[in-house]
């Protein structure tokens, strides 16, 4: 966020470091003013009154958030990390000093990311369909003996055209929120308490949800019906109640935990399934970010020090965004995680549950 003038402008939709209401009444500008504000309070921790300026945006890079910051020492964890947003994340994360653990799905998938990447990348099997596959992952990262800093939950996949499912959870559910829940909740001892960070990726959470009551808890193996777009709606919603959820959870570790949106993104695989005209795909290609942009929010969340201390949140374009009215309710939250704890005690070997305790 610039500062230096008062008034949103075209060119500056947040206005200057004052961002005064305006004498007008028009509602969209007083909309912008007012989520203005509101990022700007609460990107800091400091005291009120005073901000962090923020000056990132949808145009900013991995490479541009953490510019200048040194994460010597510091341990990051990263899923998905083979390609597309993750790969650019770890890229970002270890130029700048980090020790980076990358999980994809198969083993040499993440060997040769993490080469790609250089010698502070450490490479682990995760394959987030398959619970007992997440416990070993966790395993191997308990096994390394050290804290982390942060856990980037970014893997996905999205579309699927069938369905297919497995411990009676349509795919997209268990991949894209279920195996991140498990991964996530045998890692967080290992987080650091009082700065730690756990970020989130979730996504098409900005337009209206669907289903329209947020998770079918009586469809999740897609047994009444099965339409890839409604389903992979509802797996990125739970991600961000989930992220709403663990941040209450983890309030008195002091330890932030965000959502993020990375937008449309090209580069990726998560479109492979989409079927589209020719037409309609190539225009929609220039409105996609490319993968280093699209990393930019969840780097800055995962490590800059001009967020430190803001949880609980969704973020889009390196800015808190307004998601779904659904993000408000605590019952529903609340009752995601009881059903998600339930998927993955009942699928996972006990063995390797009390490993993880």
């Amino acid at each position: 966020m610039r500062c230096g003038r008062a008034w949103p402008t075209a060119s500056d939709p947040c206005g200057g470091a004052d961002a005064r209401t305006p004498q007008r009444t028009d509602p969209m500008a007083q909309a912008i003013v007012k989520g203005c504000v509101r990022a700007k309070v609460l990107a800091n921790p400091s005291g009120p009154g005073r901000f962090h300026s923020n000056p990132f945006n949808a145009r900013s890079t991995a490479d541009h958030v953490l510019a200048g910051v040194d994460l010597t020492g510091r341990r990051f964890v990263v899923t998905g990390c083979s390609s597309g947003i993750g790969f650019e994340t770890m890229n970002s994360l270890a130029a700048n000093g980090a020790h980076v653990v990358g999980l994809a799905r198969s083993w040499p998938a993440a060997a040769e990311a993490c080469l790609r990447v250089g010698p502070t990348c450490t490479a682990v099997a995760c394959d987030l369909s398959d619970l007992d596959s997440v416990a070993d992952a966790a395993g191997a990262i308990r096994a390394l003996n050290a804290p982390l800093d942060a856990i980037i939950a970014n893997a996905g996949t999205a579309y699927l055209p069938t369905l297919s499912t497995r411990y009676g959870v349509e795919m997209q559910f268990l991949v894209n929120h279920v195996g991140h829940f498990a991964l996530v909740k045998q890692l967080c001892g290992m987080v650091r308490n009082g700065t730690g960070r756990i970020v989130l990726v979730s996504g098409a959470t900005r337009a209206k949800p669907s289903p329209r009551e947020g998770i079918m808890f009586d469809n999740l193996d897609g047994s009444r019906f099965y339409q890839p777009a409604t389903f992979y709606r509802q797996s990125k919603l739970a991600v961000a109640l989930c992220a709403k959820e663990l941040a209450r959870r983890l309030q008195g570790r002091g330890i932030a935990v965000n959502a993020v949106d990375p937008g449309a993104t090209g580069g990726t695989q998560l479109v492979r399934h989409v079927r589209q005209p020719l037409l309609i795909r190539a225009v929609s290609r220039l409105f996609r970010k490319d993968a280093k942009r699209a990393a930019a929010t969840q780097a800055l969340l995962a490590a800059s020090p001009r967020v430190a201390g803001i949880s609980g949140e969704l973020w889009a374009d390196c800015r808190i965004a307004e998601g779904p009215a659904l993000l408000g309710d605590v019952d529903l939250a609340k009752r995601l995680w009881e059903v998600s704890e339930g998927i993955v005690d009942a699928h996972t070997l006990p063995e390797k549950l009390r490993d993880a305790a």
